[in-house]
């Protein structure tokens, strides 16, 4: 039986973002566990959701609405700090499982995004993303494809081809692409996220690993066992030199070569 890693559902959002607190890198960014990866979903400000615990989203809840109204009250209705508090609002939603309230927040920030930050600034890509995220996480495949390729149109030419924020825009595409059985087009992106990574953060970078250990992912549902496990060995080799040899990402990456070895019993 093949057990499902922790890291194939999981995007990483990159590490744009410590402005306000994260936005990739002066985008928005955050952060759900010391280390390596982050979600797809991101917020602008340094106020997280994804690490809240569940009893606390009701108290967020109005603050982040409060938030939203002086914002829109002293800045006016198209201002880009209206559109953060939207995003982070919808992030807040989007926690809780209420999609449907979530999704015309995350496209009124893209709304205003665009007339304000124009059509190719780097944080309408995470606003674009972030749309994708929570469309995909509702199965609707055709309609999030489209803005991940946007995201990454933006991204290469607002950041360059040999930004990391592009490899996690990357990333994202292919997992959509990987969910869908595509797996002959999510591999191109697979491998140009490590080219990337290998350039931009180096060899011994624990992003990289995740890109590593997502590529070890498509190889293995492909039946290529032999072409994911030194993957794998990488991944799980830069994870305990770069974060611990008992941090929680050595765990999952061993859990996912386990999988791999067991999957190939009997074969």
């Amino acid at each position: 039986m093949i057990k499902r890693s922790l890291f194939t559902n999981v995007r990483i959002l990159s590490m744009r973002a410590r402005s306000a607190q994260s936005t990739r890198t002066s985008r928005q960014g955050s952060t759900t566990s010391p280390g390596c990866w982050r979600p797809r979903w991101v917020l602008e400000l340094a106020d997280g959701t994804d690490g809240v615990p569940q009893g606390l989203y009701e108290q967020a809840k109005p603050l982040y609405e409060r938030s939203l109204e002086i914002r829109k009250k002293a800045l006016g209705e198209d201002h880009p700090a209206v559109a953060t508090a939207l995003n982070n609002l919808a992030e807040l939603l989007r926690a809780q499982g209420d999609y449907a309230g979530a999704k015309p927040l995350y496209e009124r920030a893209i709304e205003i995004g665009e007339k304000t930050l124009g059509p190719n600034h780097p944080n309408l890509a995470i606003r674009l993303n972030n749309l994708a995220g929570l469309l995909e996480a509702q199965g609707l495949y055709t309609q999030a494809k489209p803005l991940y390729e946007r995201a990454i149109e933006i991204d290469e030419k607002a950041l360059g081809p040999d930004h990391p924020d592009l490899a996690t825009a990357l990333n994202n595409l292919a997992e959509l692409l990987r969910a869908q059985g595509k797996y002959e087009d999510a591999m191109p992106l697979r491998k140009r996220c490590i080219e990337i990574g290998e350039k931009a953060l180096g060899p011994e970078h624990p992003d990289l690993a995740v890109w590593l250990n997502n590529l070890a992912e498509l190889l293995r549902a492909q039946g290529d066992y032999a072409g994911a496990k030194p993957h794998y060995e990488r991944a799980i080799k830069i994870w305990e030199a770069a974060l611990g040899k008992d941090h929680p990402n050595v765990a999952s990456g061993l859990n996912n070569l386990a999988g791999l070895l067991e999957s190939q019993v009997g074969c």
